[in-house]
């Protein structure tokens, strides 16, 4: 897709389609203005017979030639007073996936030219991930990315900003959207390579047997029922001084999970190709770090295996021992996620990191708590998930932080045999015992994890987006990193 700032008005540009924005409530602005004075009050018509109101993602086609143009679809941006960065990136993504139902060879999209930077950057990410679908290995395709989309308003630097979020978005998504026959631990970290190659990270990738060198007995337990071999992917993005802080990020990478000898039914088991989401946010998320050339020092962590149950799967009743020496009884096979992220955070910790964030589709008591959309966080260090909450708020993707508090939960993970055990009692504070396990593994050093089971993969399509992987979080990652001290 070929993206262009433009500067000539609504009715000066040669496209297929433009798009203009119409706020709930509001009179008419700038290009919308424009198009209903063109048609004769056409939209103004619409909006007093009640066929359109201008709420977030409604649609209204408006199938004449208007300008240059071949015809213009007003999307609704809901209440102005209510409009951020997020409403921009899901009103850009709404129309874009209402056009891309079929091939277009350009697209002008004319929201409102006074959008702040932000709202700028998200909504021209929007227009990119709206029109891209999860169709992956459809002959028909279902989704039609635009040859050219052409955005007025913002800067050129404000536009490339929003091309380069959007594109690190559907690599998240792509990356997700993938199946396990096609992306599992060693393609993972080859895919992970060839992203490094191309945006100048540094990459480190440890196999099973650097794997065992180090310790990693948590992580290489899950990884023994499959005849895929794990894999560790570490990538640097070196943008800050020589010494200066650096940022963590960690993701899961459970490229197909069965749930192991704790089998899940088949309908459980039909869309854990997602269950890479955090590790797959971690990658795109450095991309984008990366290309827009942040001055920091961040490093992404990528914890790699499949959840199976071969001869040599792990059972209940074991006993692990992890990096840092502490001892898990496995309960569950299925709770696996977190015994890969145990190693990997400690590893993180290891190499000096200062911070640390992570990401994983970890458990589905999150979702019974929070819903589909929203992820929830849970920390060690009030001031840094503070400012995690901070940026995920700024670029408009929910997230509710939950409570850690330490003498109801710890000893819920006790265990009468090791250490520690992988799940907690029974059904209840699922989310938060799963969190509770994780911070064993972190020491002191500030951490916030995201639990993104809900929002990472949609079982079905949003008005701006299509079922499948969401990317969500990426941009999040990028803003915290943008706001990162040295």
């Amino acid at each position: 897709m070929q993206l262009s700032r433009i500067a000539t008005g609504v009715l000066e540009t040669a496209a297929d389609v433009v798009v203009v924005g119409v706020y709930q409530d509001s009179p008419l602005e700038s290009a919308a203005a424009e198009i209903d004075k063109a048609l004769s009050g056409a939209l103004r018509g619409l909006i007093e017979r009640k066929e359109f109101a201008g709420r977030s993602y409604e649609v209204a086609p408006l199938l004449v030639p208007v300008g240059r143009a071949k015809q213009a679809l007003a999307i609704g941006l809901g209440r102005k007073d209510k409009f951020d960065a997020g409403a921009a990136f899901r009103c850009s993504a709404a129309a874009a996936r209402q056009l891309a139902g079929k091939s277009r060879s350009s697209v002008g999209f004319f929201l409102d030219d006074k959008w702040s930077t932000e709202a700028g950057e998200s909504g021209v990410a929007g227009a990119i991930v709206g029109c891209t679908g999860q169709d992956l290995f459809r002959a028909e395709k279902n989704r039609h990315p635009f040859a050219t989309l052409l955005w007025s308003g913002g800067s050129e630097q404000t536009v490339n900003q929003g091309r380069i979020l959007g594109e690190a978005t559907n690599l998240t998504r792509a990356l997700v959207n993938a199946p396990s026959d096609e992306i599992y631990p060693e393609t993972f970290a080859a895919r992970a390579a060839e992203v490094a190659k191309a945006n100048a990270l540094e990459c480190e990738i440890w196999d099973e047997k650097r794997l065992a060198a180090e310790r990693c007995g948590a992580l290489l337990a899950v990884a023994k029922g499959s005849n895929r071999p794990a894999r560790l992917v570490i990538l640097r993005h070196n943008g800050g001084t020589k010494g200066a802080p650096t940022l963590a990020i960690v993701g899961k990478g459970v490229t197909f999970d069965s749930g192991g000898l704790s089998l899940k039914t088949p309908e459980g088991m039909l869309t854990m190709k997602c269950d890479k989401a955090g590790a797959s946010t971690m990658v795109g998320a450095m991309q984008a770090i990366a290309q827009l050339k942040l001055p920091v020092n961040v490093v992404g962590f990528a914890g790699l295996v499949e959840n199976m149950t071969g001869p040599a799967a792990m059972k209940l009743g074991d006993v692990l021992k992890a990096r840092n020496g502490r001892t898990i009884e496995v309960h569950n096979t299925d709770a696996e996620g977190r015994l890969v992220l145990a190693d990997v955070l400690a590893v993180a910790v290891d190499q000096g990191v200062d911070k640390i964030v992570d990401l994983a589709t970890l458990t589905g008591a999150c979702v019974v708590a929070l819903g589909t959309e929203v992820a929830g966080m849970m920390t060690n260090n009030q001031p840094w998930c503070d400012a995690v909450l901070s940026a995920a708020r700024r670029t408009g993707e929910p997230a509710w932080q939950l409570p850690m508090f330490p003498e109801i939960y710890d000893d819920l993970i006790k265990s009468e045999v090791a250490d520690i055990k992988n799940v907690g009692e029974g059904r209840w504070g699922g989310a938060i015992t799963a969190a509770k396990f994780l911070e064993q593994f972190v020491g002191t050093t500030p951490w916030t994890h995201i639990d993104i089971a809900g929002p990472a993969f949609r079982d079905k399509a949003k008005p701006w987006c299509d079922g499948g992987a969401s990317g969500q979080f990426v941009r999040t990652l990028v803003e915290l990193a943008r706001s990162w001290k040295q």
